[in-house]
């Protein structure tokens, strides 16, 4: 509605002798992020032997996005383009870590000072780019930081309130006393939503437990129901794990409802990267993590909205940069210019999209101001047609990737060579989206 339109309709009711119009709230909002599960490991996504019977029911109750996507598939890049809005070329967080110094690991590397500076840069980069809590603070939300979160002390994020400390000399690397919630119960969550309603304030809650993320260390009762079923030890705590996540996004969902604050509420659920399990170690498989694989940068992305939202099921690929525009026009902000997501509750300009792109980039970064020069894979998707393009800096003993995702979901036969046409229309893509050119020699 324009303030010309809005001017015109309080007029209207004045002179008729009413009240102005009551305009609707904008809704508060809890974002819920698994950290490192796979796109199927989900009862609603259809894995045969995991019960997730909270988040099933929130799907059900939601806009149910099947092939969702984020941008890269490792924990700080992602987190940080979910809370900006950007992609990680654009924000500047494109690793976990800074580079190792030259001749040094373990303790001695992460307390070097050119280290550590390094890691205050890198943590800087979120001072000078949009975030949801930063936007949404114009709109007098409260917001609060719980779980995984790499970008220093929680006010970097914007946060108004929130757990992680984050300080680098200190030890303090990617959620510290965030990383207890949902592991060790709700408490600090359940007070900060208990806070906001009694003073009548929107919310936003930034919800990333480290779960079901390794270590894998799910309680006995849940580890007992998995293990005659899974293949490995290994495997049956994880998928407990999963349940155990799932228990903890129950215990929010309830607490919403409880409180009668589920009806204006919108959740908004995703994970930040994918995970296979290696059955015979506590890590993580091949073409999982850190890959440009369905395993790694796929995940289902849910949103509820009561009276809002339509339940319904989508298969149309969307990216989490898409959340920021989301919740930013439902609170009745415009996103700022350069997140190039799209509001996925529009319909019509969700159809319209031909293609997603991402990036994948090295653990720990190359150069922190040259994204760039990290770089080891972009992505397109447009369709079922998928192509993995590799970056030769960083991976020069790779060729480029295209799989038919319609009929070849787990990426089983690389088609690239039967089909230099549309190998060649998807790179033009992704120069168009972004040419990764370098600063260095």
């Amino acid at each position: 509605m324009t303030s010309r339109v809005l001017s015109r309709l309080i007029g209207l009711a004045l002179a008729l002798g009413g009240a102005a119009p009551a305009l609707a709230a904008p809704p508060n909002v809890v974002m819920i992020i698994a950290d490192d599960q796979a796109f199927g490991d989900y009862s609603f996504m259809g894995h045969p032997q995991i019960r997730t019977p909270n988040l099933d029911r929130l799907s059900a109750q939601s806009l149910t996005f099947r092939r969702g996507y984020v941008p890269s598939s490792l924990c700080s890049p992602s987190l940080a383009s979910i809370l900006t809005g950007l992609y990680p070329h654009q924000h500047k967080v494109t690793s976990n870590d800074p580079p190792l110094p030259a001749g040094k690991v373990g303790v001695a590397a992460i307390r070097d000072p050119g280290y550590l500076a390094a890691r205050r840069e890198m943590i800087a980069n979120f001072d000078r780019s949009p975030s949801l809590p930063k936007s949404l603070a114009t709109k007098n939300y409260l917001s609060f930081q719980a779980g995984k979160w790499w970008g220093g002390n929680y006010r970097h994020g914007g946060f108004t309130e929130g757990m992680t400390q984050g300080d680098p000399d200190k030890g303090g690397r990617h959620g510290d006393e965030g990383l207890k919630i949902g592991r060790q119960g709700m408490t600090e969550v359940f007070e900060f939503i208990d806070k906001a309603s009694g003073q009548k304030a929107p919310f936003f809650l930034w919800y990333a437990p480290m779960m079901p993320h390794s270590p894998h260390t799910p309680p006995a009762r849940l580890l007992e129901k998995y293990k005659g079923a899974a293949p490995s030890l290994e495997v049956a705590k994880y998928w407990a794990m999963c349940e155990w996540f799932d228990e903890t996004c129950g215990q929010l969902l309830d607490h919403l409802d409880k409180n009668g604050l589920a009806k204006d509420t919108m959740v908004v659920f995703l994970a930040d990267n994918g995970w296979i399990q290696d059955p015979k170690a506590d890590r993580f498989a091949p073409r999982s993590k850190q890959s440009p694989n369905e395993g790694g940068i796929r995940t289902p992305i849910l949103i509820r909205w009561p009276g809002h939202v339509e339940p319904s099921v989508s298969n149309q690929p969307v990216l989490s940069i898409d959340l920021a525009p989301t919740i930013l026009a439902a609170a009745g902000l415009t996103p700022a210019p350069e997140m190039q997501g799209l509001n996925l509750l529009d319909q019509a300009k969700v159809d319209q999209r031909k293609a997603i792109f991402g990036e994948i980039f090295t653990h720990n970064a190359v150069d922190i101001h040259d994204p760039a020069s990290s770089l080891r894979n972009r992505w397109a998707i447009e369709g079922d047609w998928k192509l993995i393009l590799p970056a030769p800096q960083n991976t020069p003993d790779t060729t480029a990737e295209l799989y038919d995702l319609a009929h070849d979901p787990g990426e089983t036969t690389n088609l690239a060579a039967q089909n230099p046409e549309k190998i060649e229309h998807l790179k033009k893509l992704i120069e168009a989206w972004w040419p990764a050119t370098t600063n260095r020699n």
